[in-house]
């Protein structure tokens, strides 16, 4: 049994994550004289670093704190570790978002693991054209390579109108271009692509043309967060997943006329709270995705 292996089967027997949801795309011959290694990382989402609310996190000012330490306790040390989105909680004034964003990046520096990657979301940049954002955490849209995936980072936030914008569509086009259609390939992203509940705010408006940019690419896969719960969706053999929330849970897509957050429970403080780790199998191009809470029961 290899170590990746080893690593699957200790997440799921320790019970740190609840369900375990596996997505393999559909397959592919390794690419000819890359080194493929199975690697491991974290997606965190929507902190909202600045919220008050006591009716729905009456710890608002301390769940943040608590994640670092969850993630700093895992038995595994992550490749690497990524935000998606709404790192702060929206404000007006410029001076305090910028503040609001220092703290955040304070108090993320306490995580033991140093290679942190971050996105903007609406919360953090829809005001300003992302702005101050990008004067703490340098450019919002960037790609990378990590042990054989290729990862890209896409901005549909920065945008007051939830749209990605033609000059990023044609660095999209340009970045995937030097790509086999073999590759395995993993997209970072605020809001998701495809039409969840657009009346919700929970859509890009050009994101059908991300992904049909994306298309001829065999092995895709997106994460992102914005809606503060887990789901997952195919469009075509994309798969798309999103990210619990560390601040609130919101309600289902279409449960209710109206878009709104789930109530803190105090006799089950946190539910619907947490981050993921993601094992990717290099080999398969697939990924098992493992649900932490903030806090064990």
């Amino acid at each position: 049994m290899n170590e990746s292996i080893d690593r699957r089967e200790f997440l799921k027997l320790a019970g740190l994550g609840g369900a375990v949801f596996a997505s393999g795309l559909a397959g592919c011959a390794s690419m000819a004289g890359a080194k493929q290694d199975d690697f491991y990382f974290v997606q965190l989402s929507d902190t909202h670093w600045g919220f008050k609310g006591p009716a729905l996190n009456p710890d608002a000012e301390g769940t943040l704190q608590k994640a670092v330490a969850a993630v700093n306790a895992l038995s595994f040390d992550p490749d690497f570790i990524v935000f998606t989105g709404d790192l702060t909680h929206t404000t007006d004034d410029p001076k305090e978002r910028r503040r609001r964003l220092a703290e955040f990046r304070d108090i993320v520096g306490g995580l033991k693991n140093r290679n942190v990657r971050f996105m903007p979301g609406e919360h953090d940049a829809s005001l300003d054209n992302g702005q101050a954002w990008k004067e703490l955490f340098g450019p919002s849209t960037y790609s990378f390579d990590h042990k054989g995936v290729h990862f890209i980072a896409v901005d549909n936030v920065s945008d007051a109108a939830a749209r990605i914008g033609d000059p990023q569509l044609a660095w999209l086009k340009s970045d995937l271009a030097r790509q086999d259609k073999d590759a395995r390939i993993v997209v970072f992203a605020h809001r998701p692509l495809f039409d969840l509940m657009p009346q919700w705010d929970w859509a890009t408006r050009d994101g059908a043309q991300a992904i049909e940019l994306l298309m001829p690419y065999r092995n895709v896969t997106v994460f992102y967060g914005h809606i503060h719960q887990e789901h997952h969706h195919m469009t075509g053999h994309i798969a798309h997943h999103s990210a619990k929330s560390l601040i609130f849970p919101l309600i289902a897509p279409g449960s209710k006329p109206k878009r709104e957050p789930v109530a803190w429970d105090p006799t089950q403080p946190y539910k619907g709270l947490g981050f993921r780790g993601v094992d990717a199998e290099v080999q398969k191009a697939a990924y098992e995705i493992t649900e932490y809470p903030v806090t064990k029961a």
